[in-house]
């Protein structure tokens, strides 16, 4: 059998033909009728025209959205973002604490905290991805204390549907850090996580007991030039370093477990070599009476890269059995 084009009948006299022609010009018709309302349809309204609302408007207020805004912070605005849960609420919030300099964001841990019923706020440390003003730890610990603030004004608790009087404090790396710090300053935090808590100032304590300063604090900015320091402004590794140097009596962990011996605490490790400073930490904290410290290892990496779904529900069954 020959494989060729099909022979094509003449029709053009017959009145099948002019069946055929006019079958066409209504087919044409249509698409330009289809194409033409599509345009329209992503044009601005004609000015006097009624529109009408999506039929899921009247729902809006109580759905599952995202907000962006600017959190002020000493002198200047941080870029930062809420997920919304679904419902009236008003909902608990996590406040999610990104490490050095913050690759890993953790926003899928956000979306599923959203599903579960809690807001998230995430925003970025002055000098930290496109937020103005200078990075430092410092910096970093006040911008903490700045969104805790921002999150407990009535309008704006009003507006993301959230609860004031429950907030959570959850940091990854140096975000852990930043959750010590803050949670120990801050009486009204009833709750706690880390992920791979990075005690930047512990780490250079010890390492100021055993050399000189300032091979101590070469050290500790070799380290953080490794980190990559292209997200941030404002410093150098050197400067950072010796800020952690300056602290070194100050802002270690184990020196905040009086102030957080209360709290509820969930305390995650993987093997990143950060593992045996968090055990302290968890230690230290049930040694002094916290009979609410909940602790988890996994096999993966700093960014828990194999383990996101294990992640994901460790900290929302710790969230679960938070008090109402």
């Amino acid at each position: 059998m020959a494989f060729g084009a099909p022979s094509v009948p003449d029709l053009s006299n017959s009145a099948q033909g002019n069946a055929m022609k006019h079958a066409r010009v209504v087919f044409l018709s249509a698409c330009l009728a289809l194409a033409v309302g599509s345009v329209r349809a992503g044009m601005p309204p004609v000015p006097g025209t009624p529109q009408h609302p999506p039929v899921a408007a009247a729902h809006a207020p109580d759905r599952a959205s995202m907000q962006t805004m600017q959190i002020p912070s000493h002198g200047e605005l941080m870029n930062a973002l809420v997920y919304i849960a679904a419902g009236a609420g008003p909902h608990p919030v996590v406040i999610l604490l990104h490490g050095f300099p913050g690759n890993e964001r953790n926003l899928d841990l956000a979306q599923d905290m959203r599903r579960a019923g809690w807001d998230v706020l995430y925003f970025n440390y002055r000098g930290s991805w496109g937020t103005p003003g200078d990075f430092s730890f410092a910096h970093s610990i006040e911008d903490t204390g700045a969104a805790i603030a921002y999150l407990r004004q009535p309008e704006v608790a009003r507006s993301l549907r959230l609860d004031p009087n429950r907030i959570v404090l959850i940091g990854h790396s140096m975000g852990g850090f930043m959750t010590v710090e803050a949670a120990a300053a801050d009486p009204a935090i009833k709750a706690f996580a880390t992920i791979s808590a990075a005690d930047m100032s512990g780490r250079m304590q010890a390492m100021l007991a055993m050399e000189k300063r300032s091979d101590a604090i070469a050290a500790m900015a070799h380290g953080l030039a490794e980190e990559g320091m292209a997200p941030l402004a404002g410093c150098t590794p050197d400067g950072l370093a010796r800020e952690l140097a300056d602290h070194a009596m100050s802002w270690p962990f184990l020196d905040k477990v009086d102030a957080l011996k209360n709290r509820n605490a969930l305390i995650l490790t993987a093997d990143d070599g950060l593992t045996r400073e968090n055990n302290a930490f968890a230690a230290a904290l049930r040694n002094a009476g916290d009979t609410h410290v909940t602790t988890r290892h996994f096999a993966t990496d700093h960014a828990y890269s194999d383990k996101r779904i294990e992640l994901s529900h460790a900290v929302l069954a710790w969230l679960a059995g938070l008090p109402k």
